[in-house]
């Protein structure tokens, strides 16, 4: 009796957060004899100012067997908008030559924005994972939504955006709620200690720590530079703390943030790091040492809590995301940055995390994803029809009986 054929499932990455939560679904994946993996790389991964992070990728044991140059020329809304066009033609090109049966994406930023139309033209079904999400203070919030449209199989990190995804029109029997991937990492990496970590990194982290992550919030009229000016002045007040800051992702606006982040760190020698990429074992380790978490990075609202470590949430960027009670949102101002340290730093705020819940899922995400895969009927995902809610459908009837 012969084996059914393996079906070829490509996944996009573009970005070292997202391969990181990209990374339990990509082994399981490799693991599972009814599908062949095929791994296409884009955007940061391919930067060396960005860490040329698909050296990690490499690392864990993943072929990559596709590379899409398109990272910006320019830190512009121009040059993330000329870089949206190379990414439809490499992908364009790159599925052309795999013909994969079904593309899994993640997320909202601009690449899967490009896969996805590439895929869409193509009629290759689309499975896209953390759909119906709000980041009201990004453009990551419409190219989401934009997404949703273009695929065909919804993978929900919660019952709220399930809903949104089945308002957005999408029939309810093909939108899953699986909770949120990243968590399932929290099980599978064995994390680092203290000692490894400061001798690895060859910084020491003295009594208290924080890990600090700062991204352009690309809706934001203002100068992105003037909020991680804020930010640093506000960590000023803190001298008894050490700072581990990562790079801001590949956005508008990102060099000036890089720039800030450099001239801060070089000036403060002992106390602060910069890291251009953790890689996922590094920052989660990091995450489970770290007194807080600051900045406006979605692993602050989703990941973070799990570890019961208070987040300190600047910004519009993450507005609309359910909430753990670990987070404390501030305005992106020095003095409310100060306050909400304080209070994420104090013991009692701390102790009021103890036995706190994660609103993003139980860390088993992987495997509801798989069973979902395998069951799909490949043939028949590329032709939708509009899901109407039922209020909508009603109304539609009395309109048309009024007016015959």
């Amino acid at each position: 009796m012969t084996s059914p054929t393996p079906r070829k499932v490509c996944v996009v990455t573009g970005s070292r957060a997202e391969y990181g939560i990209l990374r339990p679904l990509l082994a399981a994946l490799k693991a599972d004899p009814g599908f062949e993996l095929r791994l296409v790389v884009c955007a940061m991964h391919l930067s060396a100012t960005f860490g040329l992070t698909y050296r990690e990728i490499e690392a864990d044991g993943f072929a990559i067997d596709r590379q899409v140059e398109m990272a910006p020329d320019a830190d512009t809304a121009a040059g993330v908008t000329k870089s949206i066009g190379r990414g439809c033609i490499g992908f364009a090109d790159a599925f052309a030559e795999l013909k994969p049966d079904l593309l899994v994406l993640l997320g909202d930023r601009y690449e899967i924005l490009a896969a996805a139309a590439a895929a869409l033209v193509a009629r290759i079904p689309v499975a896209h994972i953390h759909g119906g999400e709000l980041t009201e203070g990004a453009i990551d919030d419409a190219i989401r939504h934009a997404v949703t449209k273009m695929s065909h199989l919804h993978f929900c990190a919660a019952e709220t955006y399930r809903q949104r995804v089945i308002q957005l029109g999408e029939a309810p029997e093909r939108v899953f709620t699986v909770g949120a991937l990243g968590l399932d990492n929290l099980a599978a990496i064995p994390l680092m200690s203290r000692h490894e970590l400061e001798t690895d990194l060859d910084f020491r982290f003295g009594d208290r720590m924080v890990v600090v992550t700062y991204h352009p919030a690309t809706l934001e009229a203002g100068d992105p530079a003037a909020g991680l000016a804020a930010l640093l002045k506000a960590l000023d007040r803190f001298p008894e703390l050490r700072a581990v800051i990562t790079y801001p992702n590949a956005d508008a606006g990102a060099n000036a943030l890089i720039d800030g982040i450099e001239a801060y760190a070089a000036r403060r020698k002992g106390r602060v790091l910069l890291v251009k990429s953790l890689g996922t074992r590094r920052y989660l380790s990091l995450v489970a040492q770290a007194a807080a978490v600051i900045g406006n990075s979605s692993s602050g609202i989703i990941e973070v809590p799990s570890f019961r470590v208070p987040t300190v949430n600047l910004g519009t960027r993450q507005r609309g995301r359910l909430r753990a009670a670990s987070i404390v949102d501030c305005a992106e101002e020095p003095e409310a940055i100060l306050r909400a340290i304080q209070t994420a730093l104090s013991s009692e705020f701390r102790a009021g995390l103890m036995g706190m819940a994660n609103p993003y899922g139980d860390g088993k995400t992987a495997p509801r994803i798989l069973e979902r895969l395998r069951a799909a009927d490949l043939e028949a995902l590329p032709m939708k029809r509009f899901y109407d809610l039922p209020r909508v459908t009603a109304d539609a009837r009395e309109t048309a009986a009024a007016n015959p």
